[in-house]
């Protein structure tokens, strides 16, 4: 008879075969039994990392990975990571051991109050059905675009299970639910986009797997297009503007603010995407196709509940032709429309200039590339500066929970995916501190990857949040570390780049064929604000004059 930890481990193989994960109490038996049916198993050095993994790995594969820790103290390091899959709708199995069914002990928590107050599903096996349940969960996570935690008590990791298996899984709902347009819905947004003079489409995560029909829709409405961050450069179409938000550039926001009808597919439309609300015309009709439940802003005109995929199969036969033949983008200059400053060699501190920093490394990371970022106040340059190579080559993971310190395991995760490209991580010096740990992991995952550090010597998001309005800045400040000698501790290659030229052993190390794990210190001035940052700042003042003028 198999233990309940092998029966879990038998019924997920054919539906997670990865597995990030850090042995503990909880884990040992199920971690044994998976590394025994052949699962891949990516050891990491931190708890947090192992969600953040796993998370990472399913923006970029699309394929659902378990994560992995002990209960207690081991589970409690991966809450942010759980709270940032549930804010960011990424699903996740988080298998982690819990309580014995006896009840608490004392160095345990009730970790299933812990999942719900971060908006997780909580799963707990038995010993009759432990495969079922195990299935239940993942199929909950998938369909519902959410992490689910599933629970071993204690006691019953290595007990017998009553069931064994093999298990039908056509039972199981694994898909998310895909609506598709009412004929009402339908014939309103086909009308106005026909009506449309300059018609705009604004993509974004929920339409991922919707290029081709996208693409094709915006061909026949001669629309120009953009993705927001999470999806840039889907469409390789010559009217796509790029980033749309703060990441864009000002020629692209532009004619973005000139649209007449704005067709919204499988994105937020969040503060950031939206500039504030600055992104739209006043006048613009939006049009935002999504399968939240309703509109996710106050300026959508017109919404359906719809997946993308579906709403633009339904869409397309009813556009018509431009009148003439004449389409709006191929009355647009769109030359430049993608051009940002390259920045000076230095700024007026003596410091590198981040921007001539990203300029450079565009032209000297190999092409074929995946793009990983922490969070923190340089999170703008990667995304502006660094061209990607195809649809889900780009993860952000720490931007829906305003985290910073998950890029190194985001590297990890990225790792068994990347299919022979270079993994490119950014990172600040604060963030890149907190996960330390996992340098390691890195250096033994992956295979081509380049770290890029923008180190300031602060925490550069506060600097420019707080500092500017006048607190004081001490508490902001990091003592200057030299992570390239850190690297080769590691096993890395470490290149300090204190000038321009200094980045051309970057380029020798990619020259020579960009094996192993190459970081780049890069010393950066913390006087160059990131334009998203202007905006930030402009919009919390404009809050701040507001609530005055309320008071008065």
């Amino acid at each position: 008879m198999s233990s309940v930890s092998a029966v879990i481990a038998r019924a997920l193989k054919p539906i997670a075969p990865q597995i990030f994960g850090l042995m503990g109490n909880g884990n040992a038996h199920f971690l044994d039994a998976a590394v025994r049916q052949g699962f891949d198993y990516t050891a990491v050095r931190h708890e947090q990392a192992t969600v953040t993994a796993a998370d990472t790995h399913f923006r970029l594969s699309g394929k659902l990975a378990i994560a992995s820790t002990t209960y207690g103290a081991g589970f409690t390091n991966a809450v942010t990571a759980l709270a940032e899959a549930a804010a960011a709708n990424t699903p996740v199995l988080f298998v982690a051991g819990d309580a014995p069914t006896g009840g608490l002990r004392g160095w345990d928590v009730d970790q299933t109050a812990i999942n719900t107050a971060v908006r997780a599903v909580t799963y707990t096996v038995d010993a009759q059905n432990p495969g079922d349940t195990a299935l239940q969960a993942a199929a909950h996570a998938l369909r519902e675009r959410t992490p689910v935690v599933l629970a071993i008590p204690y006691d019953l990791a290595a007990a017998p299970a009553s069931q064994e298996g093999p298990w039908d899984l056509g039972q199981y709902s694994f898909d998310p639910p895909a609506p598709r347009l009412g004929e009402e819905q339908l014939q309103q947004i086909a009308a106005l986009l026909n009506a449309a003079q300059r018609p705009h489409v604004l993509y974004g995560r929920g339409a991922l797997d919707a290029a081709g029909p996208m693409a094709r829709l915006a061909d026949k409405l001669g629309a120009t297009s953009s993705g927001t961050l999470l999806a840039r450069d889907l469409l390789a179409r010559p009217a796509d503007l790029g980033i749309t938000g703060g990441f864009s550039t000002e020629a692209a926001a532009q004619l973005i603010a000139q649209a007449d009808t704005v067709l919204v597919l499988g994105a937020s439309l969040n503060q950031f995407q939206m500039r504030f609300g600055q992104l739209f015309d006043p006048a613009a009709r939006v049009i935002q196709v999504d399968v939240a439940p309703t509109a996710t802003s106050p300026r959508v005109d017109v919404f359906a509940s719809a997946d993308s995929g579906q709403a633009l199969d339904q869409l397309l036969p009813l556009l018509q032709e431009r009148a003439g033949g004449r389409r709006y983008c191929d009355g647009l200059d769109l030359t430049a429309v993608r051009a940002r400053p390259a920045g000076d060699p230095v700024a007026a501190d003596g410091l590198l200039d981040p921007r001539r920093v990203a300029s450079e490394l565009e032209e000297i990371l190999p092409e074929n590339r995946l793009l990983v970022q922490d969070g923190g106040h340089f999170i703008g340059w990667g995304p502006m500066y660094w061209s990607t190579s195809g649809t889900r080559s780009l993860s952000c993971v720490g931007t829906a929970y305003q985290s910073i310190g998950l890029g190194a395991a985001s590297m990890v995760g990225a790792a068994p995916v990347a299919e022979g490209r270079t993994v490119v991580l950014a990172a600040g010096d604060g963030g890149f501190l907190m996960s330390l740990s996992d340098l390691e992991s890195i250096v033994r995952t992956v295979s081509s990857g380049v770290i890029v550090i923008y180190n300031d010597s602060a925490y550069g998001a506060e600097i420019h949040q707080y500092g500017s309005i006048g607190l004081h800045e001490d508490p902001m400040l990091i003592p200057t570390v030299d992570f390239a000698a850190l690297a080769a501790a590691f096993g890395a290659t470490g290149i300090s780049v204190k000038s321009v030229a200094d980045l051309e052993q970057v380029r020798a190390w990619v020259g020579a064929g960009a094996n192993g794990v190459c970081l780049v210190d890069a010393r950066i001035s913390p006087l160059v604000r990131a334009p998203y940052m202007e905006e930030v700042l402009q919009a919390n003042a404009k809050s701040a004059a507001e609530l005055v003028s309320q008071s008065d």
